[in-house]
């Protein structure tokens, strides 16, 4: 989400894309447009990186995750996605993700983060694994000898770390927080948090030094989960958002949120920008919507406290520390949602567990979600052009188990609504989203009733008319980020920014 880009009609390139790379990356039409060619079940081309299996980050599925993405009315898609299964090369592990790009190459940095998250924890986690047994096997008493090559990328890595500008405030945040009970946790989740803690550091240090992708101004939201066996770890950048699907002890379908939205105004994240002299206030049209701005200039207004880039306000208490949780998965369990802003802007964590579980199929749930939430945008924000919209399902059952307990359920609310026909009562069942016939509703009417008038088919045909529909000329409900700082404007490129940190 955030601010439009240009495409450059006569090369046909993105901005802060090199020709080498826009020439490599996309495939030239007949038509004159680009098109950038599409994986859908293998690992996709990355940059230095070779194809993975079981790795997914177009619209797709596969038997235990589902994922879609769809784009707004703002301009290019900022949204990337990421389903991985087999990560580490474990069978019992999967990793997840969903970014949110904002500013001129927001997309870009998103899909960079994506792209090298994953790959870097997984060093990072080997790394730490190898240095737990070395410290074993000298305590037991043998000599452990470093390799010339060991000793040469010791010496690198000092002359980098000394060489680089350390990102401090990440780095106290990453020492601070340890207020988990040792006694409760597993012991994959202390190594799997230092590793997380670790790359993120690292990928938003790579960022700052990258030489093609801009990132002063630019930079991405990231909610990540690392499903191991019935261990879960889920790390959380801004403002996109997990939720649990669980059952209570009447079998009923409730919705709970595993991460909180980390936004400029609570009170922890805007105590530590107003300490870095960064300021923290909503406009006048937007008192809902707190910004994060530079101490001396009305800019860049980002509406998140945490992010990976946005390097104009790192030394003002923006940061890309991620808040790491832990919960013990139970049989109660139905599945995980990662989605972007787009989606909760519109719908609640109960209204997005519904419309997954009642999806006709668990490929078709990620989709069903998205079309009902662009739906959503145009009855609850008719003026407004839509946010892009992207939901990773996650689901932690056996197909054959849910179809049981989705049978199960709906037998209970048979039996519930033939009593409440017999007694006239009006109360009705939560478990499930109920289809209504199309009836006509008065305009004044709000989104609850019309999304109850809407079947799940619907939903999910709902695709084919937004080629059709066009939004009410208006402005953005809410960007991610509202200006550039002036200094950027005039001779200053992409490559100079830099002086100014």
């Amino acid at each position: 989400m955030g601010l439009c880009y240009s495409v450059d009609r006569t090369t046909g390139k993105e901005p802060g894309e090199t020709s080498t790379t826009a020439e490599t990356a996309d495939e030239r039409l007949g038509s004159g447009r680009w098109r950038r060619p599409r994986d859908l079940k293998g690992g996709g081309d990355i940059e230095g990186i070779p194809q993975v299996l079981g790795r997914l980050v177009s619209n797709g599925s596969s038997k235990i995750a589902c994922l879609y993405t769809q784009q707004g009315k703002k301009g290019t898609n900022q949204d990337a996605m990421l389903v991985f299964e087999n990560f580490c090369s474990r069978d019992d592990t999967v990793f997840c993700g969903v970014f949110d790009g904002h500013g001129p190459f927001g997309h870009m940095v998103a899909k960079k983060v994506r792209d090298t998250l994953p790959f870097t924890l997984s060093t990072q986690l080997k790394t730490t694994s190898e240095s737990d047994q070395s410290s074993l096997v000298g305590a037991n008493g043998f000599l452990i000898k470093c390799t010339e090559e060991e000793e040469m990328q010791t010496t690198e890595s000092e002359e980098v770390q000394k060489t680089e500008s350390v990102t401090t405030m990440d780095e106290q945040w990453c020492e601070l927080n340890p207020n988990e009970n040792n006694d409760e946790l597993p012991e994959m989740y202390l190594p799997l948090k230092q590793a997380l803690l670790k790359s993120c550091q690292q990928i938003d240090k790579e960022l700052k030094m990258h030489p093609t992708i801009d990132c002063f101004c630019s930079g991405t939201t990231s909610v990540t989960l690392i499903k191991q066996g019935e261990d879960l770890v889920v790390g959380n950048i801004g403002d996109s958002r997990a939720v649990l699907a669980t059952r209570d002890e009447d079998n009923a379908l409730l919705a709970v949120q595993l991460t909180v939205d980390l936004k400029p105004d609570l009170p922890g994240e805007s105590a530590r920008i107003q300490k870095c002299k960064g300021r923290v206030f909503a406009l006048q049209d937007e008192p809902e919507v707190a910004r994060v701005w530079l101490p001396n200039s009305d800019s860049p207004g980002l509406a998140m406290a945490r992010a990976f880039g946005d390097f104009c306000l790192k030394d003002y208490g923006l940061i890309s520390v991620p808040d790491i949780n832990y919960r013990r998965l139970t049989e109660r369990d139905q599945f995980i949602i990662l989605a972007s802003d787009g989606v909760w802007d519109v719908l609640s964590n109960k209204e997005a567990v519904d419309i997954v579980a009642s999806a006709p199929s668990r490929n078709t749930a990620a989709r069903a979600l998205v079309d009902t939430a662009v739906r959503s945008w145009r009855i609850k924000y008719p003026t407004s052009k839509n946010d892009d919209c992207t939901v990773v399902c996650l689901f932690l059952q056996d197909s054959s188990v849910a179809m049981e307990v989705s049978s199960n359920v709906m037998k209970h609310s048979h039996k519930e609504e033939s009593i409440e026909s017999v007694s006239n009562s009006t109360s009705k069942e939560e478990d499930e989203i109920v289809p209504v016939k199309d009836e006509k509703i008065p305009a004044s009417c709000g989104i609850e009733s019309k999304m109850m008038t809407m079947t799940l088919a619907e939903c999910i045909s709902v695709a084919q008319d937004d080629e059709e529909w066009s939004a009410l000329e208006g402005l953005t409900r809410v960007n991610s980020l509202l200006s550039i700082p002036r200094f950027l404007s005039g001779e200053l490129r992409s490559t100079s920014w830099r002086k100014w940190l």
